[in-house]
Order: structure tokens, then C-alpha cells, then sequence
């Protein structure tokens, strides 16, 4: 892209981010730029003296690990970091590109003009820090807690406050300040200040002021309007344990902010029944994390949170349970970065989301959840500690339960039929596009839906990808065409403005849903299309008793349009083509499944193609593989009706 198109590209985001703000926000918005150009002259390189009364008091009873813990190695999507060598804490190690030491809000992260920002801020995130102070406990060796401080020293020194790329994103700095709450507590700082005088050196002249410089920013750069998703429940999270946890000057007033903040965002991000409103499965994990970790902070330093925060994060387990398929995996559906809270495991079987429900269990003592929850890990360990362990022990054991949850008013149709073993599960989205204006981390699926049978991924979601690297790849995967509806004149439901930013939000309309001891019926609608002059209608039913899926799609329109009907595979499937428009799907660990399309199409099956990008699957962030694509295309003019069937095999 030439230097031309990339300033017209820059000032069209400008003009669209402009359209998903209200005057108040434009006011903020310009105000925030004074602020920064202030802070550019007067704050630059700035560091903080701090002086404590006294350490904070242990709140977490760590067991004794297990271990031994990696500590050499890290993995940053797919990649390795070698966290035993210096670390260039600006390289991007997936495209080698390198973000300058410039004032840090001047630098532009929205393009791979220095490197993939998200990549970068991985590494900076420090996440690894809580194996290295594991593998200290568990060992006992000097090398360890050395290794920790060389770590701390070399980041502060490579970041001046205001340079670098590491102090642009205020969920990064909430997100080190939560890692190193942890490692405080792994440590058991107190103790090893009263006997290691160089290692109570490091702690008050440089980790302590360190700690303080990031709650400083993060309680004067908070997310604000269009703005105040996830990146906003991250600031809260972090700023309220630094200032419960840590008696720093502001403590009381940041703990207060933060936890008023975290009260109102738990509600307001979230549907009734616990269901996040960013429209993004993979990000429940990484929000729910946020909230649970100041609860526990919250209660065992003298500042619990509300029974409506807690009544809150009940439902947001008992939404978990119900996503979460048989085998303990949680489907996608919007955006996923691979982004985690914090990380306190050691290569242990089952993901976050158990963990979650795992540590639900403990909290409000329900054996339902700790039925999908697995064994009792060892981030639960270190959370809940011994006596937690206990609770969860005594829950009685109870078979995981295959339950149709039909969410009508937030649009997930969770539609399962199981048992012994065996799972059908359905997912209809009639969802909104996403979370305030911007919908930054939706997609536009609407009336699209994905299929498992048995704990195994049949029709999928095909993922994520990329957010701010390779723009071509990022609008495939965020829009209509990766997913399993009806795309229109090669547009999506709504417009891609930016890598994050959606306008002309289409609106859904749940025209129906029924369930009987028969069947589950739902049919939506959305508006995506209406200033082409198309509405789609699809209404999804399902035979309890025979597990068969019947699809129909109502197309009304006045004109002559193209019409593309995806139907994606899960990478390990394999297809076979029968006669007719008739497909037989199998997994090498699985049943069959019968997919029948309707005789008026002409599928072909579509594979890692990349011009134009279809048949591609992202199995996590900034990774992606080939898989099958069953796609049709359709000219025709006036309205028409599509049925598709689809029959799980004993």
C-alpha cells in the first residue's frame, strides 16, 4: 500500500470513528488530546518515590508446588519466547518488526508499519513471571528469584514512562499490575525481605515505585464511551487491586473508583442472565477473570463487593456451563485473541473456562458446575488454597447435564439433546452485532449458526485470526461470508470501518421460538440487507427424537441479487460428496452426519483458497490452516425459499 492510500485509509477510520461518537464523547475525546500533549513535555520519563507503613499481609494461601515449572520457554501465539535471554521488549518476535522508543501515545499501532502491536504486548504482559517465582518456591534456588529481578530491572529500564509502545494501551498496564500482585503473593515478599537485604533494595526502590507508576496511569488514562468494553472492566480490575492490596497514597480513592466502576460494568456489560454483551465467547473467560479476581481481592482485604456483583458472577458461571459443551470445550463466536487475566497453570489438561467453573463451584458451593469443572487445578489451588480445595471436594459428583437453554432476549439458542456419553448441540445466533457503538469485537453472523455432536466441532466457527496486521484477512474473518449464514451481494451485514470498528449496525429480530416435548423451533430475521432490498428470514427446527436439524431460509426481495450460502467444516472433518446436493460428514473420533442442501444450489467444496480468501480456519490468534468450505452461489431474481437438513447418524 502506497503512502496515498494509507493516509486516505487513516483519515476514512478517523471519519467512521467519528460517526460512533457522541458530542459529549468528542468533547472528552479532544480534552484527552490536550491532556497527552501536556504529558508529552512534562511527564516523560517520569518515576515515582514511594515509601510504604508496611507491606501488604498475605492473602492467598499458595500450596506448596508441585512443580518443576518452565522457565525458559513461553509461548506467544504458537511461538516460542526464550525468556532465559534478554528480551527486546519492543520486537515484534512473530514479523521481526521493532516499535520505536518514541513518545508512546504518537505511535501507530493501528497499521504493520513497526509490527503486529498485539504480538508485542503479549511479551509485555510478563505473564511468564508467575512460572519463574513457582519454579522459586518449588526449588528454592537463588537463580530463580535472580532471573525474576533481572526480568523487572530490564523492563523498567527499557521503558521510560510515556516511551515505547508499552505504555499506549491502558489494559496492558492493569494487566502487569495484576501479574505482579501474584508474584508478590508467590513470593511471599514479606518474608524475603526480612531476610535478603538486596532483594528489599529492589523491592522499594524499584518494583514498589514501578507498581505505583502503573496504578498512576492507569487511574488518569481510564476507557471511556464507545470505548468502555472489556479495556474498562481490565482498568478497574487492575487499579482496585493496587489499591486495595498495596497501601499506596491514593489507595483508598483508587479502590473506591475501581470498585464503584467494576459494580456498574458487571451489570452493565452483561444480560440478565450472565451473558457477556460484547457478543465474543472467548473473551467471557477473559472478562469473567477480571471480576473473579477482584472479588477474592475485595473480601480478604476488607472491601467486598456487593450481593449483586456475586448474584452477577453466579450467572456468569451457570452461562459457562451451559456453552460448554460435553467434552468440556467452549465453542467460539465473535472475536479471540488468546488473551488471559492472568496464567497460573502447568500444562494442565482442560482450559480457562473450566477453571472457571471450577473455582464457581467453590464460590457458591454448586455441584452442577463442578460437573464440567475437571480436577481441581492448580489456579484454583493458589486462589482458594487448601480450604477451598476442600469445599470443592466435598461437592457431591454429578453427571454433566445436556440442557436446551433458549437465551431469547440477549439471541443464543443453546439447543442440546444428550446422554450416556452422546451430545447434539446446536447454537443459533439471533444475537445484536456487539457491545456499544464500535461493536469492536463482533462479528456479523447473524442467524448463523455451528454444530457439534458428541463434544466434537462439525459446522464451526472458523475463529479469529488477526486484529490490526494483514486487513484483508481480518474483514474475511470478522465478516458475513466466514460464517454460517447467508451473505448478500458480496457485502456483509454491517460495514467494516477498521480492524475494531463496526457501523450500520444491523438489527435482529426474533420473530419466533417454541419448545415442546417434540421440538425446538426459532426464526429470526435481521436488517442487514434491507437497503439492498433483501430481508432474510431463517428458522431453524429440531426433532428431539430423531436429533434431525431442518433449516429453512425465507429470501424477500423485489430484485435480481448473488446470493453465497457457507456452510464451514471444522478442519478435522471429512467430507464426502453423494449424490445430488447430498454431503456425508465424518470425524475420525466421531459419529456420522448427513447434510443435505437444497436442490436448487450447486455447492462445491471450497479449500484454503485465497483469492478470494474462503476455506480457512483460525484454530487460535494469528494462526490459521485450511479447512473445508461447502459454498454455493445463487443469481436469482424475486424471493425464494432454501431448506437444508441435516441428520446426525447413530
Amino acid at each position: 500500500m502506497n503512502n496515498r492510500s494509507a493516509q486516505l485509509d487513516k483519515l476514512a477510520w478517523y471519519a467512521n470513528r467519528l460517526k460512533t461518537m457522541s458530542l459529549p464523547e468528542i468533547n472528552y475525546r479532544l480534552h484527552t488530546a490536550a491532556r497527552k500533549k501536556y504529558e508529552r513535555w512534562q511527564k516523560v520519563g517520569y518515576f515515582p518515590k514511594v515509601n510504604l507503613s508496611g507491606y501488604p499481609s498475605p492473602i492467598l494461601s499458595i500450596p506448596e508446588p508441585s512443580g518443576p515449572f518452565e522457565t525458559q520457554k513461553y509461548a506467544i501465539f504458537g511461538r516460542q519466547l526464550d525468556i532465559s535471554r534478554p528480551i527486546d521488549w519492543h520486537r515484534d518476535l512473530i514479523s521481526g518488526g521493532s516499535f520505536p522508543l518514541d513518545y508512546s501515545f504518537s505511535i501507530d499501532t493501528r497499521t504493520e508499519k513497526h509490527g503486529i502491536v498485539k504480538a508485542t504486548w503479549e511479551v509485555n504482559r510478563l505473564q511468564f513471571l508467575t512460572n519463574i517465582c513457582l519454579q522459586y518456591r518449588y526449588s528454592g534456588e537463588e537463580q530463580y528469584l535472580q532471573q525474576f529481578v533481572d526480568i523487572i530491572r530490564s523492563w523498567k529500564e527499557a521503558n521510560p514512562y510515556l516511551k515505547g509502545v508499552n505504555w499506549y494501551s491502558n489494559i496492558e498496564i492493569n494487566l502487569r499490575a495484576i501479574t505482579w500482585f501474584l508474584c508478590w503473593e508467590i513470593l511471599e515478599v514479606p518474608k524475603l525481605c526480612r531476610k535478603d537485604p538486596a532483594f528489599k533494595k529492589f523491592v522499594d526502590k524499584l518494583w514498589l515505585p514501578l507498581i505505583y507508576l502503573h496504578g498512576q496511569h492507569a487511574d488518569k488514562h481510564p476507557s471511556k464511551f464507545s470505548s468502555s468494553n472489556n479495556h474498562l472492566i481490565a482498568e478497574a480490575s487492575g487499579l482496585f487491586i493496587a489499591g486495595a492490596y498495596w497501601n499506596f497514597p491514593q489507595s483508598k480513592r483508587w479502590a473506591r473508583k475501581a470498585q464503584k466502576i467494576l459494580e456498574r460494568e458487571i451489570q452493565l456489560q452483561h444480560s440478565p442472565n450472565g451473558i457477556n454483551r460484547e457478543e465474543a465467547s472467548e473473551y467471557i473467560q477473559f472478562i469473567t477473570d477480571f471480576f473473579l479476581i477482584a472479588y477474592i481481592v475485595g473480601e480478604r482485604c476488607g472491601r467486598p463487593f456487593s450481593g449483586a456483583y456475586r448474584e452477577m458472577l453466579g450467572k456468569i458461571f451457570h452461562y459457562i456451563y451451559h456453552l460448554m459443551n460435553i467434552s468440556g470445550r467452549t465453542p467460539y463466536y465473535g472475536d479471540d485473541d488468546d488473551g488471559h487475566t492472568f496464567v497460573l497453570s502447568n500444562g494442565e489438561e482442560g482450559g480457562n473456562f473450566q477453571a472457571l467453573l471450577g473455582a464457581g463451584a467453590v464460590l457458591f458451593k454448586d455441584p452442577l458446575l463442578k460437573s464440567k469443572a475437571g480436577p481441581f487445578g492448580l489456579k484454583n489451588r493458589i486462589l482458594f488454597g487448601k480450604e477451598g480445595e476442600a469445599i470443592y471436594e466435598s461437592l457431591p459428583d454429578e453427571e454433566p447435564r445436556s440442557e436446551t437453554r433458549l437465551y431469547h432476549e440477549e439471541g443464543h439458542f443453546i439447543i442440546k439433546k444428550g446422554g450416556g456419553g452422546r451430545e447434539v448441540y446446536l447454537h443459533v445466533d439471533t444475537a445484536p452485532l456487539g457491545y456499544l457503538s464500535i461493536a469492536a469485537h463482533g462479528h456479523a453472523d447473524a442467524l448463523s449458526f455451528f454444530l457439534e455432536v458428541d463434544g466434537l466441532p462439525y459446522i464451526a466457527d472458523v475463529g479469529t485470526y488477526t486484529y490490526h496486521s494483514e486487513p484483508e484477512w481480518r474483514a474475511y474473518f470478522k465478516g458475513t461470508l466466514a460464517h454460517n449464514t447467508i451473505r448478500v451481494d458480496e457485502q456483509d451485514q454491517a460495514s467494516n470501518a477498521g480492524p475494531c470498528l463496526w457501523v450500520d449496525h444491523y438489527r435482529p429480530d426474533l420473530a419466533f421460538f417454541t419448545e415442546d416435548a417434540e421440538k425446538v423451533v426459532v426464526r429470526g430475521s435481521h436488517d442487514g440487507y434491507a437497503s439492498l432490498g433483501v430481508t432474510h428470514t431463517r428458522t431453524y427446527q429440531f426433532d428431539k427424537a430423531t436429533e434431525t436439524i431442518i433449516i429453512t431460509d425465507q429470501v424477500e426481495s423485489d430484485g435480481q441479487h448473488l446470493y453465497e450460502i457457507p456452510f464451514h467444516l471444522h478442519p478435522d472433518i471429512q467430507v464426502e460428496q453423494g449424490q445430488g446436493n447430498g454431503f456425508m460428514l465424518s470425524h475420525p473420533r466421531g459419529r456420522k452426519v448427513r447434510l443435505r442442501l437444497d436442490e436448487s444450489l450447486k455447492p462445491q467444496l471450497v479449500r484454503g483458497s485465497e483469492g478470494p480468501i474462503l476455506g480457512w480456519y483460525s484454530p487460535a490468534f494469528l494462526q490459521k490452516e485450511p479447512t473445508t468450505t461447502i459454498y454455493s452461489r445463487l443469481e436469482k431474481a424475486g424471493s425464494f425459499q432454501l431448506i437444508t437438513i441435516i441428520e446426525p447418524q447413530n
